[in-house]
């Protein structure tokens, strides 16, 4: 199979400060996205400036790592239930979750509300218990409380059949039994993959894509961002956008990431 239909998309949920960005930064530095002498900072992908000053995920943001053979587009959601509907756009265009709850505290109420979401579109998530590290922590019966959470959120009996991983985001270290020497994300990277199937190749299909967040560039100016679903788009290419009950409008693609 091509590389460039090795792809899986995934989303990271969880309620607020349970480590969501945080996980993602350590994906992007065991990933080889950085420079060896490159300065980078904490939850690099709050790069909006309310995000910063706050300390908070806003918006959702996606980002790209390769690992192997795999492609595999991440995006880090929102815990604030101030900005769920930024969550429930997210999941239509993603093929799993990764759902993070704290070793410590265990399912919180935002946990519940994305993980409905999540259950709701056919997704089966993936668990990572993170900050294991803590003195406190009670990770086994975090993962019980979990569980009994799928139950009372009616998930079918695939979706409770869950992986679940350990790990210490901070540390980037993900364990597949607590009793397991850490060292880097590659137990959550297998699990992933052993997880999802890989897009399959639906590139001589007609074009069919679903637009989840907008943003705006400097140099390149509006941008769509979202999924292709069937077919292949290339740089400059015209396309006609359709909505029920318009008339088909055409824009112009001036810069594709896929």
């Amino acid at each position: 199979m091509s590389i460039k239909h090795n792809i899986i998309n995934i989303a990271v949920i969880a309620h607020v400060d349970a480590g969501k960005s945080t996980l993602v930064d350590a994906f992007l530095n065991q990933s080889g996205v950085f420079r060896d002498n490159e300065v980078v900072k904490d939850c690099v992908m709050d790069s909006n400036d309310l995000e910063q000053e706050r300390g908070i995920t806003i918006y959702s943001k996606n980002c790209s790592i390769r690992h192997g053979e795999y492609k595999i587009n991440i995006v880090d959601t929102p815990g604030h239930s101030d900005f769920s509907s930024e969550v429930e756009r997210v999941l239509k265009t993603v093929d799993t979750v990764i759902l993070l709850v704290d070793a410590t505290e265990g399912p919180m109420p935002q946990t519940r509300f994305v993980l409905q979401k999540s259950l709701e579109q056919g997704l089966r998530p993936i668990l990572f218990i993170n900050k294991i590290d803590k003195k406190d922590q009670r990770a086994e019966e975090v993962v019980n409380e979990v569980f009994d959470l799928f139950v009372d959120l009616n998930a079918t009996d695939e979706q409770c059949d869950f992986p679940i991983v350990y790990g210490i985001a901070k540390q980037g270290i993900a364990l597949k039994e607590l009793e397991d020497e850490g060292k880097d994300l590659s137990p959550l990277f297998e699990t992933i993959i052993n997880h999802v199937d890989a897009y399959p190749d639906y590139d001589d299909e007609p074009l069919q894509v679903q637009i989840s967040a907008l943003a705006y560039d400097d140099y390149i100016g509006r941008l769509g961002i979202g999924r292709v679903f069937k077919g292949k788009l290339d740089s400059s290419e015209q396309i006609c956008i359709c909505s029920e009950g318009h008339e088909p409008r055409r824009g112009k693609i001036s810069k594709l990431s896929v």
